[in-house]
């Protein structure tokens, strides 16, 4: 678990190269997710670069797909391509563009039309109920795109079908571009909103390698519903400046905070080898 701390970290660099070098991207959003994605591609789904075209491989949906830069980092972390593509992010003919696309190895769908992801994710798990198949099905949203109601159609519709081979996570950084969420739409009865859908609802700390690794073991135990994970996250995880801080939704880093950020990531990913 320490080798995957320190790899989050490490990834997060990555991001942040990315971001810079292109002059574009969702910072804050992608250090609060990372913990997430680590935990499922590196611990918990059935996927790999060898498996990634077999029928029975788990299947993973970015829902809040602005945040795509966690994702590219993860998979090439993975092996699902060379690290050195990352380099071309949002380079003029690049297939790695500012969304999740097809077109990159180890991407289900398009993804980033916020709202989507969930009810696409009931599809892929219902599909499986009727082919007896035994893949599981993973999405992560972003807690501001809850205010879209296909979020809450896709709830519906995976509760009726008792859908316990769905996993659904909410990052949980209560950030938004244009405030908290709480004061754009308020949702603090997330419990009682999930519950009514009939999901199984579990909470974790996001940016908790070991409280996520229990909370997807827990999801895979339930049975006869779906399971949401309110992971509760930092936007901006791992660089002090930056953490709860809306104005790191979708800001370009200056050379110095370049430099500060890259130092405290190295400083966080020793301390989590120690």
């Amino acid at each position: 678990m320490n080798n995957l701390k320190a790899l989050s970290f490490e990834l997060r660099k990555d991001v942040l190269n990315m971001i810079f070098k292109a002059k574009t991207g969702h910072i804050g959003g992608d250090f609060s997710v990372m913990d997430i994605l680590v935990t499922l591609y590196f611990k918990h789904m059935n996927v790999s670069p060898e498996t990634v075209n077999d029928s029975e491989r788990d299947r993973f949906i970015l829902s809040k797909g602005h945040c795509v830069e966690a994702l590219y980092s993860v998979l090439a972390g993975r092996g699902f391509f060379p690290k050195a593509d990352l380099e071309t992010y949002s380079q003029f003919k690049s297939k790695y563009i500012g969304h999740p696309t097809n077109k990159v190895n180890g991407i289900e769908m398009n993804s980033g039309s916020l709202g989507h992801g969930l009810s696409v994710a009931v599809g892929m798990a219902l599909a499986a109920k009727m082919d007896k198949s035994s893949y599981r099905v993973y999405t992560v949203m972003g807690d501001g795109e809850l205010a879209e109601g296909s979020v809450w159609e896709g709830a519906m519709a995976a509760g009726h079908y008792k859908l316990d081979n769905l996993t659904a996570v909410v990052d949980r950084n209560r950030l938004q571009i244009s405030g908290t969420t709480e004061e754009v739409m308020n949702q603090d009865n997330q419990d009682e909103r999930w519950s009514s859908f009939g999901w199984n609802v579990i909470h974790a700390e996001g940016n908790n390698l070991e409280a996520l690794d229990k909370a997807f073991e827990a999801a895979k135990a339930a049975k006869g519903k779906p399971t949401v994970i309110i992971a509760d996250t930092i936007k901006g995880y791992g660089v002090s400046f930056m953490e709860n801080s809306k104005q790191w939704h979708h800001k370009i880093p200056g050379q110095d905070e370049y430099e500060k950020a890259i130092a405290e990531l190295d400083q966080r990913r020793l301390a989590a080898n120690e």
